[in-house]
């Protein structure tokens, strides 16, 4: 899976209780190549998504959420996205936000480098790092 990339205000909503990693629900947005998201994106509201018509659940699993040694590790369950009753747009970024959160406040996103497609019937797997996690707070 691509490098994961943090926005920037997600540091100060984790500082000041917006984000409660380990029972807020997280969720998956997908962007086209044209809508590029950048650090200084705050809130969902921000981001041009595209169309989930045809896609299945975006909402991830959190399978840890701890901290050893004074490091906080957060591990997400590895997520598929399938196309079910017709295509799925066009989309390069998979960024992640905290749907539970009152203004949907973004955390980080991966940039595949390229367009991807899913046809009807087509999976994608987002392969999450189990070992490292998506993130990691020392």
């Amino acid at each position: 899976m691509a490098s994961f990339n943090k926005f920037n205000s997600f540091v100060e909503a984790l500082a000041e209780k917006v984000h409660n990693l380990d029972s807020d629900t997280l969720t998956i947005a997908l962007c086209a190549a044209a809508n590029a998201p950048v650090a200084t994106n705050t809130v969902l509201a921000d981001l041009t998504q595209i169309s989930y018509t045809n896609l299945s659940s975006r909402t991830l699993t959190v399978s840890s959420s701890a901290q050893a040694s004074g490091t906080y590790k957060l591990v997400i369950a590895d997520k598929t996205l399938t196309a079910s009753g017709g295509a799925v747009a066009a989309f390069r970024y998979v960024v992640i936000y905290n749907d539970t959160a009152a203004n949907d406040e973004l955390i980080g996103w991966y940039d595949y480098g390229t367009a991807l497609t899913l046809a009807d019937g087509e999976s994608l797997t987002l392969d999450f790092d189990n070992t490292n996690g998506v993130l990691t707070l020392a």
